[in-house]
């Protein structure tokens, strides 16, 4: 299987929005958008990442819609199982409520919440053996690209990851490609340096396991509507994980009917 066959992935990251009504619209908005020309599961696997609190309410929202939406979990806590963890959700909380998939390594709980390299792999490690497909995000800061240190970084983040997978974990793994100097501001990389840091992480995948030319790689950093056909269309990448894009129904629709128009 070539990068080229991968079904897309577009999961929208709604980070610590919206209120609970605009929550409602906005799923309902969707609904309708994929009521008048649905996206099938062999186009583009869809999704949406909202607040803790609201898993279950959005997961029970979208059991009618006409194509099938996933709900993935923002984050999960370095610990297992169940216990005195104050305010904590584990991997084995979330698959209990069918929330089967889940961010780990988000820039966002890097940079902010000090989720270091030991409690990232902890959340990949626990989040695999609670049998949850990972969305694991990459990327290098501005001062890390202009000091000519972006492969180094995010490879080595590749690295981090295939310190904890197993081999047979491989397949519930999707990879978020994210320049950190891209996120909520408005820049965007270019889709030819996207695309080449999308291929140089296969490249290094490559090195890890078979299973890379399967694995989707998907680019986060100001994705909309005006740029994702032409994100959609590098070879190496599978998908967008979008931000604030994702808080309106008709431009979030628009990035997933982009990649899903490459599978037509």
């Amino acid at each position: 299987m070539s990068s080229s066959t991968i079904i897309p992935w577009v999961v929208g990251n709604w980070k610590m929005n919206p209120m609970q009504a605009n929550s409602q619209q906005l799923i309902q908005d969707l609904k309708q958008y994929l009521q008048q020309n649905p996206i099938t599961q062999q186009q583009c696997h869809l999704g949406v990442a909202p607040i803790s609190i609201a898993l279950l309410s959005v997961q029970q929202q979208l059991q009618d819609a006409q194509s099938p939406v996933k709900v993935v979990a923002q984050d999960l806590s370095q610990m297992s199982g169940t216990g005195a963890y104050t305010g904590e959700v584990s991997a084995e909380l979330l698959k209990d409520s069918q929330i089967d998939y889940v961010l780990v390594g988000h820039s966002e709980r890097r940079e902010i919440f000090g989720d270091d390299v030991v409690k990232v792999k902890a959340k990949l490690t626990n989040a695999l053996n609670a049998g949850l497909t990972v969305i694991y995000c990459v990327g290098e800061s501005l001062e890390q690209r202009e000091t000519g240190q972006a492969e180094q970084v995010v490879l080595q983040q590749i690295c981090d990851l295939a310190a904890v997978v197993k081999a047979g974990q491989w397949h519930n793994i999707v990879i978020a490609y994210e320049p950190i100097w891209a996120i909520g501001t408005g820049k965007t990389a270019s889709p030819q340096d996207a695309q080449a840091m999308h291929a140089k992480i296969r490249e290094g995948l490559t090195q890890i396991t078979v299973e890379a030319q399967q694995t989707a790689i998907l680019y986060g950093g100001s994705v909309k509507a005006e740029n994702a056909v032409e994100l959609a269309a590098c070879p190496d990448i599978n998908g967008a994980l979008v931000g604030g894009a994702s808080l309106n129904a008709e431009s979030f629709y628009k990035i997933a009917q982009a990649f899903a128009n490459t599978k037509e």
